[in-house]
């Protein structure tokens, strides 16, 4: 399945979260945090949006922080990867 963004939306990859502290706990799966990381899977074309004229600032390929609980989380079928579709403004930084 391809995923083709409209408007302003990005899709977006999480990047696999540490399993351990720094201290070396290990964390089980209901304790971790929600990725904050992630890149960029697919970019939309912007536009305009809302009345205002919208230039997306990141492309294919980029690494980002993200808004916490922002977003639709998608899965697709055929691998089983886990998707999430912002808003450009959701996204807080690009890593560099």
């Amino acid at each position: 399945m391809k995923l083709v963004p409209l408007f302003d939306k990005v899709v977006l990859k999480p990047l696999v979260a540490e399993e351990t502290t720094k201290s070396g706990i290990v964390l089980p799966g209901q304790a971790k945090e929600k990725p904050q990381q992630a890149e960029v899977i697919a970019v939309g074309p912007g536009g305009l949006v809302d009345g205002k004229e919208v230039t997306m600032q990141v492309k294919v390929g980029d690494k980002v922080i993200f808004s916490k609980y922002s977003g639709t989380e998608i899965e697709t079928g055929e691998d089983d990867e886990k998707y999430v579709i912002v808003k450009q403004n959701d996204i807080l930084a690009v890593i560099g």
